[in-house]
């Protein structure tokens, strides 16, 4: 009985402290979007050359990430400033996805939350402080794309590992796994094949933005909805409705960008090289690539 209670203490103060975490992560973006709403009524909407060549979505509006890069630019000049190596930055990002990743792996959804989104804003910010020093080159961008597949696998094993009890949504992480690494490879067989790779829904930072907010909201839900865990574990529902969007949306987009792609090879009617094997291929899917 003791022993039960001293679980269930030591289960809410960690809750509490996630939900802490959560609450000055919300304040902070909320901060950050008032900032830039005013600066978009005084001066109009920031503009950046790499977004426009990205472009937006359905699912993640070409003003949103204006002012995500809006936001970072006071950091990027900083990193600038103290001569930070964009492979630095490159690597910070790796370290905390590794953190995140282990955050996830134990149910500290608030602080996976946070860990991943500091891993995206560095990921971010190695392209932009490497165009903005002019030490953009190929080799960067295989590493930037490295670390990106590194860093969306290991969101997704911490989640694996933490649901590894239950089967069912285990299999929904697999699931969501399994289409975002079906995204990516459409977009490196189009290219390989000499095909411009399709749009499509849910790449990469679509995919990193709605996972990070699922963590990021679960630890309100369960410490108002999970008093009690008959899995002995919280199920973090936003987590899960992340899940099943990531895991239905990316792998229909996938299968769509087959389509296109054949659709546009069957068109040009000519023939083509084989495709690369997967290992040497370069992602031209991943949406920040620093370039460096």
């Amino acid at each position: 009985m003791i022993e039960s209670l001293y679980t269930q203490s030591m289960l809410a103060s960690r809750m509490d402290v996630d939900v802490v975490y959560t609450v000055v992560l919300l304040l902070l973006v909320l901060l950050a979007t008032i900032s830039y709403t005013v600066r978009v009524f005084l001066k109009g909407r920031a503009h950046y050359s790499r977004v426009d060549k990205q472009g937006g979505s359905a699912l993640l509006r070409k003003e949103l990430m204006e002012a995500g890069y809006w936001a970072l630019q006071p950091m990027a000049r900083m990193l600038i400033f103290f001569r930070v190596s964009p492979n630095a930055i490159s690597f910070t990002s790796l370290f905390f996805a590794v953190a995140a990743a282990v955050c996830l792996s134990v149910g500290h959804f608030g602080f996976g939350a946070g860990f991943a989104t500091i891993s995206a804003f560095m990921d971010t910010l190695d392209g932009i402080v490497a165009r903005e020093t002019g030490v953009a080159s190929e080799a960067g961008e295989v590493l930037d794309c490295a670390i990106d597949r590194y860093g969306e696998f290991l969101f997704l094993s911490g989640l694996i590992i933490y649901y590894r009890s239950i089967p069912t949504l285990l299999v929904l992480c697999l699931l969501a796994l399994a289409g975002s690494y079906m995204v990516s490879y459409t977009s490196v067989l189009a290219g390989s094949l000499g095909v411009k790779p399709p749009n499509g829904s849910m790449r990469r930072p679509e995919r990193a933005l709605f996972l990070t907010l699922g963590a990021l909201l679960s630890p309100i839900t369960i410490s108002i909805f999970e008093i009690e865990r008959p899995y002995g574990i919280a199920i973090a529902h936003p987590m899960i409705a992340a899940l099943v969007f990531v895991g239905v949306i990316s792998n229909l987009s996938a299968v769509e960008r087959f389509w296109q792609t054949a659709k546009a090879l069957r068109k040009d009617g000519t023939n083509r090289p084989a495709p690369p094997h997967e290992e040497s291929a370069v992602d031209h899917e991943s949406a920040s690539v620093s370039q460096k």
